[in-house]
């Protein structure tokens, strides 16, 4: 059985540590890319800002850092693509492992997972 889980880390040891807990080929990191200028053009939280004001600590890419996975098994690189184009690369990868099925009606961003 597949696992439906995902979780976040900007560190590769804890990425290695928990693609070797899964049984192999279940653990697909998908690298989202994008420079830490697009990242903070892109935070409606103001989370950048604080974090550069030294309100929030350890925040990945200002004071704590960000190691770029060395293998990923995708990589979107969210500068050049839109999100309809992000979106769908992940989807192609998850049905290529047949994580997700396509729906017939491919014209729909809406597919089908499990």
């Amino acid at each position: 059985m597949l696992s439906k889980n995902c979780f976040i880390s900007p560190f590769r040891d804890d990425r290695e540590m928990v693609r070797n807990l899964m049984p192999h080929g279940d653990f697909l990191e998908v690298y989202c890319k994008a420079s830490l200028a697009t990242c903070e053009q892109r935070d409606v939280k103001g989370l950048y800002k604080k974090a550069r004001a030294g309100e929030i600590k350890n925040y990945t890419g200002i004071d704590s850092p960000y190691e770029e996975p060395l293998k990923p098994e995708l990589v979107v690189d969210t500068e050049f693509l839109n999100l309809q184009d992000s979106v769908g690369k992940v989807m192609q990868l998850l049905q290529e492992r047949e994580i997700a099925k396509a729906r017939a009606d491919e014209s729909s961003s809406i597919t089908q997972v499990g």
